[in-house]
């Protein structure tokens, strides 16, 4: 505020900021308006609007389909998880929460802004971050853990299988890379547009959701003859080449099919998150052969030790001319394969800083698999125990799971089969 003498008066102008401050209408004052939202969730009106698929736009995912994007879709190169703790008290609540999302997901995936500025005096709708790109391959993927089922009253629509995963040999879990009421995965192919993503959606649901916790990640994806191949990981070796391929193939290992859980959720998947670090300093002295013993494949190639192609068969059982096993049985592989239960993989890896105790590297893989149900990644985690020889570079940090809700049709909103009591 600035002061100023007329006639003996002093006269006093009101900047802006001071004016918004006053009235309230300044960032504090928004969060009182409508829906807990104010005049940001006013852009879109009190009423759900659908929002179109942009047929036009550059690098685009569509947003609505049979399954949620962002499961089957290929991997991009960049992630933002989001794991969210709610905030409202009640279940209409909730689902304004979800129907306010999806017309602004529908637009963050056709690279446009969620809105567009119609008042300079308040904040502007859209943070802006992401001007000037395109749609990147955005895809957002939504999903609820068992706690938001503690906080609302959905009768007997919580699956008994969304449960929090049990403990696992050399676990060693922190709260705040773990569980959460919702989650919101949003993957790019530029890692701005997927924070972009994030910070709108949880900005609209201001006062009505907090952060529980969040990971960046990256991935590596190889291109030949303009198709992507299979990503690696920090170890550098390739990570996800025994997933499902083709709807087909999908529909018996990652989608819930109607007799195979809730109506709400046919179509829909379990996403499971581990944050996984890895002690790379302890990797990096490993001979290569130790490093690919511990795999159970070849570093450069992919292919199951013994073989030269990526997708061929593991064949775990095979025998060397003394008799020994080709894939050493303590290798990840051959675990993993040891049981039937099979998932997809979406991982991406992460780097975020430095241990202060040890001055190691806190880097390591978000491990994300896809599957109808969680018993799958437990049998297989179970098969890997305290055999697995990968255990001597890993530690497990984190652990999530999220039942993600069948895909969207145009004109319906995000977990709408979920609210159809209402």
């Amino acid at each position: 505020m600035t002061e100023e003498k007329k006639n003996g008066v002093m006269d006093k102008k009101v900047s802006r900021r001071n004016m918004l401050k006053m009235t309230g209408i300044g960032a504090a004052g928004i969060a009182i308006g409508a829906s807990g939202m104010g005049g940001i969730l006013s852009t879109f009106g009190k009423d759900f609007v659908a929002e179109d698929d942009d047929s036009t736009a550059k690098n685009k995912v569509n947003f609505y389909g049979k399954n949620q994007p962002g499961i089957t879709t290929p991997a991009q190169s960049n992630i933002y998880f989001a794991s969210l703790t709610v905030l409202v008290k009640t279940k209409e609540e909730l689902q304004k929460l979800f129907k306010d999302w999806t017309p602004a997901a529908v637009k963050l995936m056709n690279g446009e802004k969620i809105a567009a500025q119609t008042n300079d005096m308040v904040p502007p709708p859209d943070t802006g971050e992401a001007k000037g790109m395109d749609a990147q391959n955005l895809t957002l993927t939504f999903g609820v853990g068992p706690s938001l089922f503690k906080k609302f009253d959905f009768g007997d629509k919580k699956p008994a299988e969304l449960k929090n995963l049990p403990h696992f040999p050399k676990d060693q879990i922190e709260e705040n890379y773990s569980h959460g009421d919702i989650c919101i995965q949003a993957c790019a192919d530029d890692a701005q547009v997927a924070f972009h993503a994030i910070r709108n959606l949880v900005r609209i649901a201001s006062g009505r959701v907090t952060m529980k916790w969040s990971q960046a990640g990256f991935n590596a994806v190889p291109m030949t003859d303009g198709k992507p191949g299979t990503p690696r990981n920090l170890f550098a070796f390739k990570d996800g080449t025994e997933n499902p391929r083709g709807q087909a193939d999908a529909d018996k290992v990652v989608f819930a099919q109607s007799s195979e859980t809730k109506s709400w959720l046919v179509g829909g998947s379990y996403l499971i998150a581990r944050r996984i670090q890895m002690h790379l300093e302890t990797w990096d002295r490993t001979a290569l052969d130790e490093q690919e013993a511990t795999f159970g494949r070849h570093r450069d190639s992919g292919a199951p030790i013994g073989k030269t192609g990526e997708f061929d068969a593991m064949e775990i059982d095979r025998k060397d001319e003394k008799g020994e096993l080709v894939v050493p049985d303590t290798s990840h592989v051959f675990l993993a394969k040891s049981v039937k239960s099979r998932l997809l993989r979406r991982s991406f890896s992460y780097a975020s800083g430095v241990i202060d105790s040890t001055g190691a590297h806190d880097a390591g893989l978000l491990f994300i698999s896809f599957q109808k149900d969680p018993k799958q990644f437990i049998e297989i985690q179970n098969s890997l125990g305290r055999m697995d020889k990968m255990n001597e570079y890993i530690t497990h940090r984190g652990s999530a799971v999220f039942a993600c809700f069948p895909g969207v049709k145009k004109g319906s909103f995000i977990g709408e089969a979920l609210f159809s009591t209402l």
